[in-house]
């Protein structure tokens, strides 16, 4: 993409683009936390309709599935609160704003998949030791497949939006649907041979099935949070972007970039850089440019905050060996 292009050339057309930017992100908070409603909506009845299969057949595997889904409906508020929380623009005790709010979310999302996982494989294992029959199984089954078509659909949907709008909230949220989508599709498959060949035992062991994939999935699920909180460099992709922005920008404006570092936290993506300069420009001329980066930026990676160093052409750089 060419420089040139993110070049702003007076203060007037600066503002519009900062506010064009703001607004853009304004309504982008908006989508999300009816994304997040939505998620919270197709819970609340995934849960009646599991506890109905439950409570008409007296299966542990379908009460492992309600109680997944009784913790996918605290996840949703978790993450409702955390999605306002991020948004939230920087004060005195929090000078960068609250982004990393979301991966407090995905933390709390994946320390109550794990708490439930633990809880549904010891229910397993009391009803394999004390069997009780399932009764009504082809009621309990219809009920669980309305449920399991409710979660995907709104599952791929939360994932989707969370790759579009890089929320982890939304992310973390839809891959929980689309766990309990196939935790779902374990106990019917389960039940249904239960049903059809009356071997009573399936019922506790497809519970147990169901309560270690959860556990795996929790796990994944706090690794990647506590990846985030890291700091970690901005995905491959966009990295790329940002080194050809630059690259170009340099180019066409006779100066180079060293030192560029990024960092992602949540939604919200940090280029920190130094730019030498020429050493007779004005401190008002590398304003200019360092302005015209920082918008050039935000608008190649879709919003990004950017901290550009100024220093004279050749002078040694103090933060690194990284150049572009």
């Amino acid at each position: 993409m060419p420089a040139p292009r993110y070049r702003f050339d007076s203060l007037a057309q600066r503002k519009t683009g900062l506010r064009g930017l703001e607004s853009v992100v304004h309504n982008e908070q908006k989508l999300l936390e009816r994304f997040m409603w939505l998620s919270i909506g197709a819970t609340v009845l995934t849960i009646v309709l599991k506890a109905a299969a439950a409570w008409v057949t007296g299966s542990v595997g379908f009460l492992s599935d309600a109680i997944e889904s009784g913790i996918n409906l605290i996840a949703a508020a978790v993450g409702l609160w955390a999605l306002k929380l991020s948004a939230k623009p920087a004060d005195k005790n929090h000078n960068f704003g609250h982004a990393r709010a979301e991966y407090f979310s995905a933390q709390v999302e994946g320390s109550l998949i794990l708490l439930a996982s633990v809880a549904i494989i010891f229910t397993a294992i009391d009803r394999l030791i004390n069997p009780v029959p399932v009764e009504q199984v082809g009621i309990g089954l219809a009920f669980s497949v309305v449920a399991t078509v409710l979660n995907g659909a709104v599952g791929v949907a939360l994932i989707r939006a969370g790759k579009k709008y890089r929320s982890t909230t939304l992310n973390a949220d839809g891959h929980h649907l689309l766990t309990d989508v196939w935790t779902t599709v374990g106990v019917i498959v389960g039940m249904a041979l239960v049903w059809l060949t009356g071997w009573q035992p399936l019922d506790p062991i497809v519970a147990l099935v169901v309560g270690l994939n959860i556990l795996f999935t929790g796990y994944k699920l706090l690794k990647g949070a506590m990846l985030g909180l890291l700091a970690e460099a901005l995905p491959e992709e966009e990295t790329a972007v940002v080194h050809t922005y630059l690259e170009d920008y340099a180019d066409a404006n006779g100066v180079t970039f060293t030192s560029v570092r990024t960092a992602a936290a949540g939604r919200e993506r940090t280029v920190n850089l130094v730019m030498q300069v020429p050493g007779g420009w004005t401190v008002d001329r590398a304003h200019d440019h360092a302005d015209a980066i920082e918008a050039g930026l935000a608008e190649a990676l879709g919003g990004a905050e950017t901290i550009v160093h100024v220093e004279p052409l050749g002078h040694p750089t103090r933060t690194g060996p990284m150049t572009v």
